[in-house]
């Protein structure tokens, strides 16, 4: 007891103890003992309360920097991700092939491809055209059409080919294959294929297809009008030497 009392009776012992605890053995009846200062009390608790305190304020720290590093995570739970500006795409540009009396530009407008990219629509005829293809520059297109009494020379890249239009007749001057090749060799996708509108130039070859599909499936599921096919006009006269043969011989020369 005597060990207990000059303990409690230690004002050093006394002024280390917590704030609120034990309150009656912080005003000690002896007069012996010097009561500690007001600036020993608020000194020494300081240490003892942050003691107590450090986990729930680590705890909190570390919360908060998770709050504060929340929208900067794409994945964030707290907060969406901050919206990025999206880019602005090029419009597309469609080359439809086809005269003036169908205006194009009014079926394709407001139309956008996968939903943002806007379509640009340039229409002229073969005649109009004129262009440059090349291995890896794709194919660059020169038009000069006349619209309302004004003449309009433009110079475009082509996303893509709509033909409408005959590449190739038996009138003068109007054989566009060339612009056909060309088209098919800047690598340029089409609608109807360009490779079919090549073939197309030519009726005889096309007929020969048609032959295909008449001896592979019969002429009862594929009736074929029966042609006679000369390279030239030689065979033809009446000198030729089909004209010789008797009819037989002719039918087993084709």
């Amino acid at each position: 007891m005597n060990f207990l009392r000059r303990r409690l009776s230690d004002s050093s012992f006394v002024a280390n103890l917590p704030n609120g605890y034990m309150p009656d053995l912080q005003r000690p009846e002896s007069s012996s003992s010097s009561p500690a200062s007001p600036a020993t009390e608020r000194r020494h608790p300081q240490p003892l309360a942050g003691s107590f305190s450090s986990p729930g304020s680590s705890l909190f720290s570390s919360f908060s920097s998770a709050m504060k590093q929340t929208p900067q995570t794409p994945s964030g739970l707290m907060e969406p991700p901050t919206p990025v500006t999206p880019v602005v795409q090029r419009p597309r540009i469609l080359l439809v092939i086809d005269d003036a009396h169908t205006d194009w530009s009014k079926y394709f407008h407001g139309k956008k491809v996968n939903g943002d990219i806007e379509i640009r629509v340039e229409q002229a005829e073969f005649s109009e055209l004129n262009l440059a293809a090349y291995v890896t520059g794709g194919c660059m297109v020169d038009m000069q059409v006349v619209r309302n009494g004004t003449k309009i020379v433009r110079s475009f890249k082509p996303d893509f080919i709509l033909v409408r239009q005959h590449a190739y007749s038996m009138a003068l001057a109007e054989d566009y294959r060339s612009l056909v090749i060309g088209l098919q060799y800047g690598g340029l996708p089409a609608i109807n294929s360009l490779y079919s509108v090549y073939n197309f130039c030519s009726k005889p070859w096309v007929f020969s297809q048609l032959i295909k599909i008449f001896r592979s499936l019969g002429p009862e599921k594929f009736p074929l009008v029966e042609q006679t096919f000369f390279p030239n006009h030689k065979p033809m006269e009446p000198s030729g030497w089909l004209w010789k043969c008797g009819p037989q011989d002719r039918r087993d020369s084709v």
